[in-house]
């Protein structure tokens, strides 16, 4: 297989940078295990003082929280011409915190759920680990094997 390394390097972020990147994007991934099994959902969140909280109702990421173990959280984005992507990466552990005050709080951030029904549940997520990356994308004449290879 060929690549083609002459470009820029991937660059690892500092955790400075990972919570800047996490401030400026608002949908994530979360990842957990749930009777045994990994499951995957979009979530949006928001960073509060070191952690990152997202709502959610009855059901599976609910149960996975209550169940324990730990979570990972990915959130991706590009700049404003879509040349560099990031790539942000939480994992730590999940809790559910049903205060009137932490509710309160994720509202005046910001965190408002983008799907209808009923999120009364306010997930916290402590970092036990933060990690990114940083990246030029390259066009796609750089791509190897080029899109035009006449592949069927």
């Amino acid at each position: 297989m060929h690549s083609d390394t002459s470009g820029p390097a991937t660059e690892v972020l500092n955790v400075h940078d990972c919570w800047k990147y996490l401030r400026s994007a608002s949908v994530c991934r979360v990842a957990l295990i749930r009777n045994g099994e990994p499951e995957i959902f979009p979530v949006n969140y928001v960073p509060d003082n070191g952690t990152v909280v997202f709502r959610t109702g009855s059901g599976t990421k609910l149960d996975a929280v209550l169940g324990g173990g730990s979570v990972v959280l990915e959130a991706d984005g590009l700049n404003t011409y879509g040349t560099i992507a990031w790539s942000v990466v939480v994992k730590g552990t999940a809790a559910v915190v049903d205060s009137p005050e932490d509710f309160q709080e994720a509202a005046d951030a910001g965190l408002s759920p983008w799907e209808t029904g009923i999120k009364d549940h306010l997930v916290r997520v402590t970092p036990s680990e933060v990690s990114g990356r940083r990246f030029v994308i390259n066009p796609p004449a750089r791509w190897w094997p080029p899109l035009d290879a006449g592949r069927p």
